[in-house]
């Protein structure tokens, strides 16, 4: 019986991009001849991982953590090529391990969370087998981890599809959900008016300046008219300008200031959100098949 290496093992999965313990298996069962556990690979179909590599994974899943004393979060989005696969268990159970890993692990970015180790095996080797096993392309898109001294929180909406992170001092955990919420539905860009750049603001002083005029009225009420209308800008992009979605008349920011609370930063992933999806042409599938 040959002696199965890690080295040939590592050897064989960057043949074929299976994963760690599929090849493994392969050796063991070919007594370590390399070519005979790339045919088994093959024959098994867990040597196409890498080729579906290549294939557009615009749909999936923001998963996130949070840990039992509420300091440290994380969210993450992963990616593949269907709906339907975005809603296995299977997915979101991956989806879910790997924001628990970054939790606890703290990788410096994508690439250092790709090489950590999970459960005896990288990162990037669990995703390998899960494309071979479920059959679609998966990436590893994005992440972000808060820990604090104060409470960190998450929201998630639709199952996935929106999910926020935020970090708060003072209040309590059920008001950084309430943030976390907020943060979900009116998608705030900013936290508040010190960061909103001064080039943004002057393109917006700049469009509600011609929008006055276009609408006729006077030069000596323009400008008044602009600081009112940019006010209503602030209480759109900055969160704590924004009317707090659960209170009437309620703006974030006097409802943290009677909790005595503070948000110190917050983030938001939209899935998908600026990645190019995977254009159908049915009229052209079906003229291809009546030309077969």
């Amino acid at each position: 019986m040959a002696q199965i290496t890690a080295a040939l093992v590592k050897e064989l999965r960057e043949m074929t991009g299976a994963g760690m313990m599929d090849c493994k298996k392969a050796l063991t069962e070919c007594d370590g001849d390399m070519d005979k556990a790339v045919d088994f690979l093959r024959e098994k179909g867990l040597s196409q991982a890498a080729k579906k590599a290549g294939r557009i994974a615009a749909e999936g899943v923001v998963g996130s953590y949070i840990s039992d004393d509420a300091k440290v979060g994380a969210i993450v989005e992963v990616n593949c090529e269907t709906d339907f696969v975005a809603k296995t268990d299977e997915f979101k159970d991956l989806v879910n391990t790997i924001a628990a890993h970054i939790a606890a692990t703290n990788p410096a970015d994508v690439e250092a969370l790709s090489a950590s180790e999970l459960d005896g095996q990288t990162v990037a080797a669990l995703i390998t087998e899960k494309i071979a096993k479920i059959g679609e392309n998966i990436s590893l898109r994005r992440f972000v981890r808060f820990e604090s001294e104060g409470t960190v929180a998450s929201y998630i909406h639709a199952g996935g599809k929106i999910v926020t992170l935020v970090e708060m001092k003072g209040g309590n955990a059920n008001l950084a959900k309430d943030i976390a919420m907020q943060v979900a539905a009116a998608n705030p860009s900013y936290l508040d008016r010190t960061q909103v750049p001064q080039t943004e603001l002057e393109h917006e002083k700049m469009v509600l300046t011609e929008q006055a005029r276009n609408e006729g009225k006077p030069e000596k009420i323009i400008e008044k008219m602009v600081e009112g209308r940019i006010e209503k800008f602030y209480k759109e992009v900055c969160l704590v300008d924004q009317a707090f979605i659960k209170g009437d008349d309620e703006v974030v920011s006097n409802l943290l200031k009677k909790e005595n609370a503070e948000v110190i930063r917050f983030v938001r992933y939209e899935m998908g959100e600026g990645l190019e999806k995977k254009q159908e042409d049915f009229a052209a599938e079906v003229a291809a098949q009546m030309k077969g």
